[in-house]
């Protein structure tokens, strides 16, 4: 018997842990988001300050990252959402970034890239069982992949 509710509470291991890893994707990216458009956990790039209001890219992004981040991480519009932050991050590494060399970790895009592959796969994978989206649409509206 104690086999058997192992075996369940492994098997729903992925799904728990694809929710984890978009609530800490959305939180990560809320949080660096809030930094540049308030001012707040170190400010923008470690300034102390905010953005200048409306300053053509760094405050859009600063707000792409707050309110898509809040909604990836709350996993409301999920998809979409997170197709936006990958979106905006890739605009940020192939224009920022890659003009300065060719690698990652040699023009410092790395955390522009990782955030761009991260989001790209929950907009694949969707929000799990356990986000608005599921809650508010169904279960069935929501998975990747057929419920067996």
């Amino acid at each position: 018997m104690e086999r058997r509710s192992f075996a369940v509470s492994v098997g729903r291991l992925p799904e728990l842990t694809t929710t984890l890893f978009r609530l800490v994707m959305g939180l990560l990216f809320t949080l660096h988001g809030a930094s540049s458009l308030f001012g707040v956990f170190g400010g923008a790039r470690g300034t102390g300050r905010a953005l200048e209001f409306g300053a053509w890219p760094n405050w859009w992004a600063a707000l792409i990252q707050f309110i898509c981040g809040l909604l990836v991480l709350a996993g409301l519009g999920t998809r979409a959402a997170a197709l936006v932050c990958s979106g905006s991050m890739a605009y940020a590494y192939f224009v920022v970034h890659q003009p300065l060399s060719l690698l990652p970790l040699n023009n410092g895009g790395e955390l522009a890239a990782l955030f761009c592959w991260c989001f790209l796969m929950i907009a694949v994978l969707g929000p799990g069982a356990w986000s608005l989206d599921a809650l508010l649409f169904g279960r069935s509206r929501v998975e990747a992949r057929p419920a067996s």
